[in-house]
């Protein structure tokens, strides 16, 4: 009985530890994340010249939507998986052992899915994957999160060769598919998404279809007119160019054409 009782104690002083570590954890990624967006900000307030303006308010416009998600994930999943292991571990019942045990255990695995969610929060956080795998790793990443929430089932498929291209770039076009992707979570209903992404010797293009309502594109919506008219002020900046097909129940295709 004094060995149990021991088993648990050690269970319980780890599980501590490993809460601790996570809320500071968390606290660090805040920290970081307002850290990072307030430079971004006076940076932007330097720059002057339109191009220049435009790729740096691209960045911190990525910077915030991961930030809003980070926050989102903390709260919807983080969040209630910790409280359930508190709530579980100030029930514990040492006189039943069985019980006590069986709680310990199940406290675990809820701390255990915090820590991995918690790692997957930090790829996500780390903008710099762009630059580091490419357009295509980072859209894995984006797809998998918007996924995991249940908003969209979202397909992807790559044809061609893939081509490194420049970070920002890569930036810009990550940028622009997030646009669609909000506009389709906002807006259109949809249940499922499909991104393609061709590579030709000469250029790029990008497909985002969903199965939503869709619209007229010549009826005039300010809040979903703004995200389109980003969208194609983003692609001229590389010379490319975002066309919208969409009608009423007939969901919407945004095609983004990239020149190398």
């Amino acid at each position: 009985m004094q060995r149990t009782t021991y088993e648990i104690a050690i269970f319980l002083i780890v599980i501590t530890l490993l809460v601790f570590v996570m809320v500071g954890f968390i606290i660090s990624i805040i920290y970081l994340y307002r850290k990072k967006q307030k430079t971004y900000v006076q940076n932007l307030e330097l720059i002057k010249h339109g191009h220049e303006k435009n790729l740096l308010q691209s960045q911190v416009e990525v910077q915030e939507q991961t930030f809003q998600n980070i926050s989102r994930e903390i709260h919807d999943n983080i969040n209630l998986s910790l409280t359930l292991a508190k709530l579980q571990l100030n029930t514990l019942d040492f006189s039943d052992k069985n019980k006590t045990l069986h709680l310990v255990s199940s406290s675990i695995d809820l701390l255990s899915k915090s820590i991995k969610d918690l790692s997957d929060l930090s790829k996500s956080m780390n903008a710099d994957i762009i630059a580091e795998e490419g357009l295509i790793e980072a859209l894995e990443i984006e797809t998998k999160r918007i996924s995991k929430t249940g908003m969209l089932e979202i397909h992807t498929e790559v044809s061609g060769n893939p081509v490194f291209l420049d970070a920002q770039k890569d930036l810009i076009i990550f940028r622009i598919i997030q646009e669609a992707f909000n506009n389709v979570i906002k807006h259109a209903s949809a249940k499922k998404v499909r991104l393609e992404l061709y590579y030709s010797s000469a250029y790029m293009i990008i497909t985002v279809k969903d199965n939503g309502k869709g619209f007229d594109p010549n009826e005039s919506c300010n809040r979903k007119g703004a995200g389109l008219k980003n969208m194609k002020t983003r692609a001229k900046l590389f010379n490319g160019d975002v066309n919208i097909e969409s009608s009423p129940e007939t969901g919407t295709k945004v095609i983004i054409s990239i020149p190398f």
